[in-house]
């Protein structure tokens, strides 16, 4: 009786000294768990793959596919004989898709100069947080454009070569807080064919974007780009863009005024004319819808 009572304390005394070692094992392991600190990428810098006129550093998902309109009306300037602008119309409409993360590749067709334009964009840099810190997005961005109005002169040689003109942008952005982001698109057009010999057929421009978010839902946005040369001193204009971005489920509406009618890299660059200061404002929207394939 007596090595039976003993055998049942010792079991007694065994079965709660397990259970506690067990609890800590769990509760170190836990602690080991929360030390681990993960990588996070950092996203919705923009809510649209465009700021407004240019490209963001923002990406569609695998499969998705983004129909998108851009409008820009004619000048306020021109007063109620021409309803404020809104008796004139430039429309680009276009397909952007992802056929893998972090690659998009689009198409699309502006009533200006009737151009077809196309781009590739790959994201080559993700913003990070936490294991991996990295404070910006590198994305590149590569394309042409090609104008399909009738050659002026028929009775000379022309060649499809001079219809094409071509774009390179590495675009830098970061999502500085929750709230505030801001991207450089430093960019390098090249046109095949000139209007005179004096002028050059690469262009050097730098391209600043940012957004403000108000809301869960909208947010204040900004774009400006700078040509360096190659254009005409006091006719051709910065192009200058302020408005607002509105998300509402699958859309994204962008409300905007512009001097630049151009809806293309090489249009808004060097097409330009209209002045900020004397009233020659247009009135714009974009409006994106993604579909997931």
């Amino acid at each position: 009786m007596n090595s039976r009572l003993s055998i049942v304390i010792i079991a007694l005394l065994i079965c709660p000294l397990t259970n506690i070692l067990r609890a800590q094992e769990t509760s170190l392991l836990d602690e080991v768990k929360d030390s681990v600190v993960e990588t996070q990428y950092v996203t919705a810098a923009f809510k649209s793959t465009r700021v407004i006129d240019g490209q963001s550093i923002e990406m569609l998902g695998k499969g998705s596919l983004d129909f998108r309109i851009l409008h820009r009306f004619g000048p306020i300037s021109g007063g109620v004989d021409n309803l404020f602008g809104l008796d004139q119309s430039y429309v680009r409409f276009g397909f952007d898709y992802a056929p893998v993360n972090d690659l998009l590749v689009g198409i699309g067709r502006s009533s200006t100069k009737k151009e077809i334009d196309g781009f590739v964009k790959f994201r080559l840099l993700q913003q990070s947080r936490g294991a991996t810190v990295l404070p910006f997005s590198l994305v590149l961005v590569a394309g042409a454009v090609v104008n399909t109005l009738p050659f002026n002169d028929p009775t000379i040689p022309n060649y499809f070569t001079s219809r094409l003109n071509y774009f390179f942008q590495p675009l830098i952005g970061s999502k500085l807080t929750d709230a505030i982001s801001v991207q450089l698109s430093p960019t390098f057009l090249h046109r095949n064919l000139v209007a005179l010999s004096t002028d050059p057929n690469d262009i050097f421009a730098l391209g600043i974007g940012g957004r403000i978010k108000i809301t869960s839902r909208i947010a204040f946005m900004v774009e400006y780009f700078h040509p360096f040369n190659g254009l005409v001193k006091g006719v051709n204009q910065d192009p200058l863009s302020i408005g607002f971005d509105i998300e509402t489920g699958g859309h994204v509406f962008q409300l905007h005024l512009t001097n630049a009618s151009g809806l293309n890299e090489r249009a808004f660059l060097t097409d330009t004319f209209n002045k900020w200061a004397k009233g020659e404002i247009q009135f714009g929207f974009n409006i994106s819808r993604v579909f997931q394939l």
